[in-house]
């Protein structure tokens, strides 16, 4: 899709812990100059410190973006980002760390699982939910399978797709069925593990341990974080619809 005449606006909490370093943050800018210039979606974003997202009033932005960049400074922020998204219907995208705090929050919240861990916040615990990958995926592509009917092949119109990484952590495959039994949708695999996690009911609710956002695409947005600032922007408007398939083109 090429630039509109129209440009439509909606306010976007960018929740992380905003670095030069991390190279999906200075990433971000170009994105959003990318969505305004082809798609017409000028994305009104704020960056919320892990921190300060308790002191902010994140019920009040139409999109939140739990971004890469883990150990947070704040765990506890990093999974208020979560809960406020997941429990208003606010359009939400969690990638790489944000992914891992997505189904912690979850954990904890919705299904009862209060001591749930993170490995790389608590090392020793003794059954983390989020674990070390056998593999570590940092600097690496792998392939993800799309389950079918889901939003994300909706969103990416196909059923199989590379990926980019920079993550060392990924779901424990012991907590799979319990997270499942309370309504998290696991659509995206590589072999056996998690990749990309989606809410069912909810307007726009997608994490994948990928980082959409590192996608180079002859100046296009990937589609993951097209439909996001569609879904931002739909929320804005007071729609609150997610986009059938973007497609790569």
């Amino acid at each position: 899709m090429e630039s509109n005449d129209e440009t439509h606006t909606a306010k976007v909490a960018l929740v992380g812990d905003r670095s030069p370093h991390v190279r999906s943050h200075t990433r971000i800018p170009v994105l959003l100059e990318n969505l305004r210039q082809r798609d017409g979606i000028a994305l009104d974003a704020y960056w919320v410190p892990t921190e300060e997202a308790h002191a902010t009033r994140l019920d009040r932005f139409d999109a939140i973006w739990l971004l890469p960049g883990s150990p947070y400074r704040s765990e506890t922020g990093a999974l208020q980002a979560a809960r406020i998204a997941r429990e208003n219907g606010i359009a939400y995208l969690g990638t790489c760390g944000g992914f891992q705090h997505t189904l912690l929050e979850f954990a904890r919240n919705v299904c009862g699982l209060t001591t749930a861990d993170h490995a790389e916040n608590t090392p020793h615990a003794e059954s983390p939910l989020i674990s070390p990958l056998a593999c570590s995926l940092i600097g690496h592509e792998g392939v993800v399978s799309i389950t079918p009917g889901s939003a994300a092949e909706r969103i990416l119109g196909v059923d199989r797709t590379v990926e980019r990484y920079h993550c060392g952590y990924g779901l424990n495959p012991q907590y799979l069925d319990v997270l499942s039994a309370h309504g998290m949708r696991f659509t995206g695999h590589d072999g056996p593990d998690v990749r990309i996690a989606e809410l069912p009911g909810h307007p726009f609710f997608l994490s994948t341990l990928f980082q959409p956002e590192l996608a180079i695409d002859d100046g296009r947005c990937h589609p993951v974080v097209r439909a996001f600032a569609y879904a931002a922007v739909a929320h804005a408007a007071g729609r609150a619809t997610v986009p059938a398939a973007t497609g790569r083109g």
